[in-house]
Formats: C-alpha cells, sequence, structure tokens
C-alpha cells in the first residue's frame, strides 16, 4: 500500500475503530501518532502497535480534540518534521428525541464530530500539501440515512460529508485527498459510551444483525481496511467519496 514511512495522525486512537486502525497502519510501517482522552488506553494501543511492528515509531499524545488540536498537528510537525496522513476518527455518540434532548449535547456532539475535525483539517492542510498528503474522515451510515431518536448525531454526520466532498474539492489544486468512510453498526464501544445500558446494547446489536443484509455486525478491522485502502496510493484517483463500510444497510 506503500504506507510506510508516511507520518499518520490517528485521533480517537485510544479505542474502538481507532485502535484498530493505528495498529494496521504500524503494522504497514508507518509512523503513528497515537490521539486520545484516555492515557491509559492509549498506551494499550501503543503496546498492540509495538507487537504488530516492534521497530515502528509511535508518538503518544493525550489530548482532547476539541481544544488541542493545535498542539496535536505542531507536537507531530516538531517531532517527525512531516505529515502525510490525517485520519480523523475521534467521535462521540448519544441518543435522544427532539423533545428531550437539549442545547449543551448538542454542542458536545457537533464540537467533537465537526468543529474539531474542521479545526484540525485546517491547521493539517499546508503540512499536508507539501507531501501531497491525505484526509480521512471517519463518518457514519447515519450521516446518510436518517435515524429516529439520534437527530443530533446524524446531523454531525451529515455535515461531515459534505465537509469532506467540500475539502475535497479545495485541496484537489494541490494533490491532496480527502474522503470519508461511513461504518454501519460496528463491534466496538461506541453505543455504551454514549449511554446505552449493557441490556440495551445487546438489544440494539441483535436488531441490527436481524435487519442488515449480510446479517451480522461489522468488525473494526473491516472499517480500518477501508481506511487504509483510502488512505494509500491504491485510491490515488479516488477523492471526496463516502465510503458505507455498512453491511448493506444503506441499500436496504
Amino acid at each position: 500500500m506503500s504506507l510506510e514511512g508516511k507520518v499518520v495522525i490517528v485521533t480517537g486512537a485510544s479505542s474502538g475503530i481507532g485502535a484498530t486502525t493505528a495498529e494496521a497502519f504500524a503494522k504497514e510501517g508507518s509512523k503513528v501518532v497515537l490521539v486520545g482522552r484516555n492515557e491509559a488506553n492509549l498506551k494499550a494501543t501503543e503496546a498492540a502497535c509495538k507487537a504488530a511492528n516492534s521497530k515502528g515509531e509511535l508518538l503518544l499524545i493525550t489530548a482532547d480534540v476539541t481544544v488541542d488540536a493545535e498542539r496535536i498537528i505542531n507536537t507531530t510537525i516538531d517531532r517527525f518534521g512531516q505529515l502525510d496522513v490525517l485520519i480523523n476518527n475521534a467521535g462521540v455518540f448519544k441518543s435522544g428525541h427532539i423533545l428531550d434532548i437539549d442545547v449543551e449535547q448538542f454542542d458536545r456532539i457537533l464540537n467533537t464530530n465537526m468543529r474539531s475535525i474542521f479545526i484540525l483539517t485546517k491547521i493539517a492542510a499546508p503540512h499536508l500539501i507539501k507531501t501531497q498528503g491525505n484526509i480521512v474522515n471517519v463518518s457514519s451510515v447515519s450521516g446518510l440515512c436518517s435515524v429516529p431518536r439520534a437527530s443530533v448525531y446524524c446531523t454531525s454526520k451529515a455535515a461531515l460529508d459534505q465537509f469532506t466532498r467540500c475539502c475535497a474539492l479545495d485541496l484537489a489544486p494541490q494533490n491532496v485527498r480527502v474522503n470519508s468512510v461511513n461504518p454501519g453498526v460496528i463491534g466496538t464501544d461506541i453505543f455504551r459510551s454514549g449511554g446505552f445500558s449493557t441490556e440495551k446494547v445487546h438489544s440494539f446489536y441483535e436488531r441490527a444483525r436481524n435487519s442488515q443484509p449480510l446479517g451480522r455486525l461489522g468488525e473494526p478491522m473491516e472499517v480500518a481496511d477501508a481506511i487504509m485502502f483510502l488512505a494509500s496510493n491504491q485510491s490515488s484517483f479516488i477523492t471526496g467519496t463516502t465510503l458505507s463500510v455498512d453491511g448493506g444497510m444503506r441499500a436496504s
């Protein structure tokens, strides 16, 4: 995939899709910058990356993407001198009926799922222009489909998809590609961290298995594979796309 030696930032690298993606880049020989709020979980990801490639170069940055975007980019450049790939994976989920949710929830979700990505992209873009690099945003099938009791989350991901397309057009003349992956229901902790009880998570997953055309949940590695493809030279003529990794959910 020609990712060896590439400097790659992965936000939300402390768990789920982000941790799996970071490990996949490390295995390919990339210099991986692991960004997340939970330092203990980041160290677990670091250990997995080292197990995948003991010679790989890693940089841990304990940070909140909503307030630390400039520090994340500057620390990366100070350490490695360049940036080749930005994986905007950090995100939060919270459900709620429009009659019950408040402005605080709206602001928290949009600040994490959209505003932080705008700032990271803006600061990273000049460095990506220098390396002819690229950006992969981790969106959701919820940005492409309407979901009840998830209006704010869906809105944040729909906004991210449009931002992806617009940035792709802005940066195409500089040969910087911008794409997104749109996972369906993947077996991670996002719903539990979003407030679902264990029982509710199990019930939701069971409904998802029964309703998805492929009849199962997706695996984090299946999303990581799509991210790796879009970040590599194998997709050198692909920009402005939203790639669904959803077991046929959107089609159904």
